[in-house]
Order: structure tokens, then sequence, then C-alpha cells
């Protein structure tokens, strides 16, 4: 597939989970990747895994939680036609058990450097007249998630972003849209095997996604196939359950 052709795309966090298997497809149809990540080494296996299947990639480390790093991130990646913020974090823990440190680091990571980015990123996409943005955001931003307020608000906040960027760059000829994924098998998520597979329950499909499935979202919101699909928050999530009488 040439999708992608002549494109080049930045993924954060791109050397693990979802961000991985995001930067393989957009690879594989034809992106040249710029893969960001904190560690060189799996940088580094990340960019060997798209150059195995054919692809082009660099890796670029940056800390997103330093808005100065974030903007080296940026300057570093150059001219970039597809942004993919997947990078984030999410620690789980009680309103009262939450300190000033936990505060600052999800909304640091999950909403000021996307912010950034945009910020950085987003007028040479509208001076060249093309360009799309795919927030990577959670169903915990829409329906709360017990120990995970910090993570579903920051990503709600993201969510609002994500609209209002549709509306701020859209007729430029930028798209801006985010996937809200369900419960993924990741890395992240191998410790939880128990929680994840209940939650997967939870869904229409009775399972779990694997990144792939979420990754070939990505790919079809960022691509020319959706070119009129624009300030949508679309959910990868497997389908809700119908409500059902009690007995």
């Amino acid at each position: 597939m040439n999708t992608f052709e002549g494109s080049t795309a930045l993924v954060t966090g791109a050397t693990a989970g979802i961000g991985y298997a995001i930067a393989l497809e957009l690879a594989r149809q034809g992106a040249d990747v710029i893969v960001h990540g904190r560690n060189a080494e799996r940088g580094d296996k990340t960019v060997q895994a798209i150059e195995n299947v054919g692809g082009r990639a660099r890796f670029v480390a940056a800390d997103l939680s330093q808005a100065d790093d974030v903007r080296r991130l940026a300057a570093e990646a150059g001219d970039v036609d597809i942004l993919i913020n997947n990078a984030g974090i999410y620690e789980f823990a009680s309103t009262f058990d939450t300190d000033d440190a936990d505060f600052d680091t999800h909304f640091d990571i999950n909403l000021r450097a996307p912010y950034v980015l945009v910020q950085k990123l987003v007028p040479g996409m509208i001076e060249r007249g093309h360009g799309s943005v795919v927030n990577i955001s959670t169903v915990a931003a829409s329906t709360p998630s017990a120990e995970a307020g910090l993570y579903g608000a920051s990503k709600a906040a993201l969510d609002l972003l994500t609209k209002l960027w549709a509306d701020e760059f859209g007729a430029a000829g930028v798209r801006v849209n985010a996937i809200a994924p369900g419960p993924t098998e990741t890395e992240g998520t191998a410790g939880l095997a128990d929680i994840v597979e209940g939650l997967g329950r939870t869904r229409a499909l009775q399972r779990i996604a694997g990144p792939d499935e979420i990754a070939r979202a990505v790919a079809f919101v960022a691509s020319p196939a959706a070119s009129y699909i624009n300030g949508v928050v679309l959910p990868v999530d497997g389908g809700a359950l119908a409500l059902r009488p009690v007995a």
C-alpha cells in the first residue's frame, strides 16, 4: 500500500504498544515515520522493525513532561504531514491518594505535549495546504473509570481540543480527529491482564483489542480516504453492551 507515500508522520510514544503498531502501519502504507520515545535502544529497535518491512524511519528522543523538550522534538521533526499524539501516562489512584506530581505529570504529558506539538507543527501543514492530526484518547475520557480520574480528565480535555482544532484549522486543509480505544492488550497492560480481560467482557465483541486493530483505525482516519472526517472522537472499543432487563 502507498496511501501515505511522500508524507512524513511523527508518532509520539512509538516504541511500544499502540504507538509502535501505529508507526509500523503508517510505514507499511508508505509514510516516512519519525519514531518518538524516551529510550534510544527501544527506538532503534522500532526503526529496525520498520525498515524490516520496507519502511523508512528515524528516532528522536524527547521527554514530553518538559515543554522545552517537546519544542525541540518539533524542531527536529521538521515538516510533518501527519501528527499522531499517542504518548500518554496513566497511573491509578483515588482522589485522596493523588499528589501534585501525579497531577502535573498527567496533564503535562497527556495534554500539554500534544498542545505544544500542534502549536509548532500545524503552521507548516497550513502553509502547505494539507495535514492530519490524530489524538489518541480513551473511553475513560467519556465514561468515568474508578481510580483513573486524572487520566480520564486529561484525555477529556484533549477530546475538547480535538473538536476546537478541527474548527480552527479545517478551512486551511488540516483535519484533526481522535481515536478512543477500548481495552487493548499492550506491554503496559501486561500486569493488569485480569482487569483488562474483564473490561473486554463489557464490550459487545466480548474481547479486548490488539494494538494493530487500533493502528488500522488511526491510519484510516489520518488518510485521504477520510477526507471529510473532521472533529470526530471515534470510539474503537468493540461496541457497548445493550441494557437488559433484570429478572
